[in-house]
């Protein structure tokens, strides 16, 4: 496993709501990206508990984590240490209920 590979491994067992993405939470720097954050909040998740990672700050980053997930777009949202998707994948399990149980809200 790489460097980079490792950090990303690292960042995701650590942390429990852990959201790579582009900018930050308090100034999300894509759609995509708010769209996310926009969701959590509606999930009743503090935007200020929300590990996030701006993959804008780190290159290696934001190409390795594309590999780690073996998905192609950003953001990404992990819970638990388990990859749970993009924005559309977020918005399709906020609408079935789905996001707020895997969240524990």
């Amino acid at each position: 496993m790489s460097d980079t590979q490792q950090r990303i491994d690292q960042l995701v067992k650590t942390h429990d709501v852990l959201l790579f993405m582009k900018g930050t939470a308090n100034f999300p720097q894509c759609g995509f990206s708010g769209r996310a954050i926009q969701i959590l909040k509606a999930c009743g998740v503090d935007a200020k508990t929300v590990a996030t990672v701006n993959v804008l700050e780190d290159p290696a980053i934001r190409e390795g984590i594309k590999e780690y997930s073996n998905w192609p777009t950003i953001p990404q949202l992990y819970v638990k240490g388990e990859f749970i998707g993009g924005s559309d994948i977020m918005m399709e399990m906020y609408e079935s209920g789905e996001l707020k149980q895997v969240l524990g809200n």
